[in-house]
């Protein structure tokens, strides 16, 4: 299999692992995750290395920059499971003595003795799912944990040497207001943690709330309200906003998820997992039998065209809060995105909406979309008509990223679908 031009010239690749075992399936939850199937743990721990395996041994001379265990929830599998998996990654390719090792956790699956175990394997990055610190939110919801098991869980972590912990937060949620969302906000931190991310709910097919659909949402634009005030109060306390759903200490971004963001390619393994290798985007089965009988077997694959690639570029870019590196821009695609949609970009500069930059902030990344009705444009783009595009487009000979604004990551999907249009 002839290496891509990415693996070619940085010699470093990125891992993701998706574990689909849970205590119990949350409400808003669509992912690809099972609870109360734990006696298949095994089974599906055999097929999983018999991937790995399979694949890597093609790529034996590159280095995994980071390796990211998702689910599901990772940590309901026994720590035996990672030691022998760990065992078998090192064994067929390097790791970077540097990487960066996420295992996604949750609050009420932990113990001291594991978090320190999975430390000792070379886990170095926790991603918590705390989600709220509303007892009554949490319950609703169905976390199995209350907001006294995510507080010690975060403790416990600390305790057991993590210095790179992030939680995940949603806002939206049923009976959820602007006041108790900032108490969540403002208890998050307390916890002297170095990562948020914070998510809209969506309500999303074959979820409990696609099925009995919850009283008491915000609107949109309440959400709206509440996604702005969450910019204001974290990046005032140190975070830097550094994706539309991410804030970090300096130093704290999601390495890995900056490989999705930035378009590098990825090995994905394990059930529905994507991956992004040689130019081809990939993923495999989403029905767990065919997985364990077979896999090695790819369920899709597509060759990314030069017009796919574009589209992506400009889609993640415009979903980073640093934005799109204009000459970088230039020199991967032979165009001037000034120019080709110049009358995208300055209609939105004059809506306020986007804008052009002399000096890029330091981090990157993307994340889930937020607000994208139509006639959410209508509404917004008189009140800020001009607002914070007056020192944009006149300059922009000379700016070095085009980006959204606060208010034009509201409405991210309404402009991206301008410019893939």
């Amino acid at each position: 299999m002839q290496k891509s031009e990415f693996v070619q010239k940085n010699n470093q690749v990125n891992l993701y692992i998706h574990i689909p075992f849970c205590k119990s399936k949350c409400h808003y939850c669509n992912f690809i995750s099972f609870a109360n199937k734990n006696e298949l743990i095994e089974s599906y721990f055999v097929a999983l290395k018999k991937e790995i395996e399979f694949y890597l041994t093609k790529y034996q001379d590159i280095e995994l920059e980071t390796i990211y265990i998702g689910g599901g929830t990772p940590s309901v599998v026994d720590f035996g499971f990672y030691k022998d998996l760990f065992n078998l990654l090192s064994g067929l390719i390097n790791i970077s003595p540097k990487a960066e090792i996420t295992m996604e956790i949750n609050p009420g699956t932990v113990d001291l003795d594991y978090l320190k175990n999975i430390m000792n394997l070379g886990v170095n990055r926790l991603s918590i799912g705390v989600q709220s610190f509303d007892d009554k939110i949490l319950k609703f919801i169905n976390r199995i944990h209350t907001s006294e098991e995510a507080i010690e869980t975060v403790k416990l972590a600390q305790k057991a040497g993590f210095e790179n912990i992030s939680i995940d937060l949603i806002y939206g949620l049923p009976e959820q207001t602007s006041d108790s969302w900032e108490k969540t906000l403002n208890m998050a931190l307390t916890l002297g943690i170095s990562h948020i991310s914070t998510y809209g709910l969506k309500i999303e097919e074959n979820t409990e709330f696609s099925r009995h659909q919850p009283k008491n949402l915000p609107d949109d634009e309440q959400q709206s309200q509440i996604y702005l005030k969450t910019i204001e109060i974290l990046e005032n306390k140190g975070f830097n906003h550094y994706e539309i759903s991410n804030f970090s200490k300096k130093g704290k971004e999601s390495r890995h998820n900056l490989c999705y963001w930035k378009n590098h390619e990825y090995f994905g393994f394990g059930l529905s997992a994507h991956g992004y290798l040689n130019g081809i985007r990939y993923s495999n089965t989403e029905n767990l039998e065919e997985y364990l009988k077979n896999p090695t077997k790819r369920a899709f694959e597509n060759l990314v065209s030069s017009s796919e690639r574009l589209e992506e570029a400009i889609f993640l870019g415009l979903r980073l809060i640093e934005g799109i590196n204009i000459e970088e821009f230039k020199s991967n695609y032979g165009i001037d995105i000034r120019q080709k949609y110049s009358k995208i970009i300055e209609k939105y500069i004059n809506y306020g909406f986007m804008a052009y930059e002399n000096h890029m902030r330091s981090g990157s990344v993307c994340g889930n979309g937020q607000f994208s009705c139509e006639a959410g444009v209508e509404s917004l783009k008189d009140g800020f008509a001009g607002l914070e595009g007056l020192n944009s487009f006149s300059q922009k000979a000379h700016s070095h990223a085009l980006k959204l604004t606060n208010h034009g990551i509201l409405l991210s999907n309404s402009i991206l679908s301008d410019f893939l249009a």
